[in-house]
């Protein structure tokens, strides 16, 4: 007890309605529930953990975050609540601004803990058809300042894993955490190569499908990092763990969970980092800057990118900066800024032609080829033509050389370029050209679970206003709104995409 609130906690309780009377009674049933019969709270301890800062023994903490789970309908982790002993609990600067956002960075002994849990509620939402998106973003700028000092120090790989006789990597009952034990090499690679299938889907089909796969996934590597592994195979371990956890935040983002994608880009950035895989940390933390791009925060991205540029390490491939430039570039575009675009996307080009492919690159960069190099150019200068109309010209120069360069099973990026294309043809008064892309992408739009997709399909609908009295646009118009969903408030309090 720290004799302050716990500010955390009383958020979320009133957020939840409930009284104090209330809460202890639910938190005895649920204990009895997840095997503790034996617990007995009442409404005194349930105000001096709000009022005073206490933090009650286990159970307690893990039936509260299940508790405000199912009430909140979505992810509430005990870091969340404040009740972890050596993590802040309502802790406050002396300007009163809160030091941290979600308690990032955590202590590297907790990641394993921090990835099960929070798997292990979200799965706990899908099971009981929770929407889990309440929660709010935290900004690219908090992050960005909570992150950049762990990020930039080297991590002590511990080989020998948490410990599991730890009170903290207890087995959260309740939590779905799968059981799991010691691994070899051969099961790793199966691992390695689930992510590839995973990765795969994605791309063609949206993340919609196989995003509850890839979360149960996620939560059994989890259980697997609390056991000791040989130092070799731990780092591998951590490199799944951080490829999942980008690709359960990418499915998240792609329908729409916002704070939920947000989580989890943090959580592979802490993974990757435990690896000893700092690029990949880097480029973990570039999904979380798109992600803000796409709400129309470029500011937040351009945070977001600075740290995952200068805390990627030396060890970064010319490939992987081209990539992150390209990323900078869209949040540049999105604020009008043509000239800083324009260089970033410059420098973007040269390093990836001085890429002379000698060093393999990760698996997790095999994605960004060519193609992915110019749809972003696209997507830039689409998204600046909105500032500088004559970007259009260029917009449509790269959309088209990445609808040429796209392979088999990229559906979904096909479909933004033809989005992109479709945009940058009406901002350039082009109706005629206009509409033949956009009607393909529609015809693509069928079997993909994209929420970006519809997203960006309501930007190009919002171009389409000008050119309403055209017989062929009035059709496209009509086609527009039978193939979108009803728009619906974004979760994270971000706008419709501008790009």
């Amino acid at each position: 007890m720290n004799g302050q609130p716990n500010t955390r906690l009383s958020d979320l309780f009133g957020l939840a309605g409930w009284s104090k009377g209330e809460l202890a009674r639910m938190v005895n049933r649920q204990a009895a529930a997840m095997g503790h019969p034996q617990l007995a709270t009442d409404t005194s301890r349930v105000r001096r953990w709000i009022d005073m800062g206490e933090i009650p023994r286990d159970p307690v903490p893990r039936v509260l975050a299940v508790l405000f789970t199912e009430r909140l309908g979505r992810v509430v982790t005990i870091e969340d609540l404040g009740l972890v002993r050596h993590g802040r609990v309502g802790k406050q600067r002396g300007d009163g601004g809160v030091e941290h956002p979600d308690g990032v960075p955590w202590a590297p002994e907790r990641t394993a803990a921090v990835l099960t849990e929070f798997t292990g509620m979200d799965l706990m939402l899908n099971r009981r058809g929770l929407v889990g998106a309440g929660a709010a973003l935290a900004a690219g700028s908090a992050l960005s300042s909570a992150m950049h000092d762990w990020l930039h120090t080297d991590p002590t790989l511990k080989a020998d894993a948490p410990r599991t006789d730890d009170p903290l990597h207890a087995d959260p009952a309740g939590f779905d955490r799968y059981e799991a034990a010691p691994i070899g090499s051969q099961e790793i690679e199966a691992l390695e190569r689930s992510v590839e299938v995973f990765r795969a889907w994605d791309a063609s089909r949206g993340g919609g499908l196989q995003r509850k796969a890839v979360v149960g996934q996620l939560n059994e590597v989890g259980g697997m990092l609390a056991y000791r592994h040989p130092e070799h195979l731990q780092r591998r371990l951590w490199g799944v763990a951080a490829n999942l956890a980008v690709l359960a935040g990418w499915m998240s983002h792609d329908v729409g969970l916002e704070p939920t994608a947000q989580k989890y880009f943090v959580i592979a950035a802490h993974a990757a980092r435990e690896g000893g895989d700092r690029p990949r940390a880097g480029e973990a933390l570039s999904r979380a800057a798109r992600q803000m791009v796409h709400l129309g925060k470029p500011d937040e991205a351009l945070d977001l990118m600075k740290l995952a540029k200068s805390g990627s390490g030396e060890q970064t491939l010319p490939r992987t900066q081209a990539m992150l430039h390209t990323i900078e570039a869209w949040a540049q575009a999105s604020m009008g800024k043509g000239q800083a675009m324009r260089r970033t996307l410059g420098r973007a080009e040269d390093l990836f032609v001085s890429d002379k492919g000698d060093v393999p690159p990760p698996s997790w960069m095999q994605m960004f080829d060519e193609a992915d190099l110019h749809g972003m150019q696209a997507l830039a200068y689409r998204t600046l033509a909105e500032h500088e109309p004559a970007a259009a010209q260029l917009a449509q120069r790269h959309a088209k050389e990445a609808i040429e360069l796209r392979t088999k099973g990229r559906d979904r990026s096909t479909i933004f370029d033809y989005i992109s294309l479709a945009s940058a043809c009406f901002i350039a008064d082009d109706p005629e050209q206009a509409d033949r892309y956009a009607r393909l992408a529609l015809v693509s739009m069928g079997a993909n679970s994209s929420h970006r997709t519809w997203d960006r399909l309501r930007e190009m609908y919002r171009l389409t206003g000008q050119y309403a009295g055209y017989p062929k646009i009035e059709d496209l118009r009509a086609e527009i709104k039978q193939a979108l969903p009803r728009p619906a408030g974004r979760p994270g309090g971000g706008k419709w995409v501008q790009a």
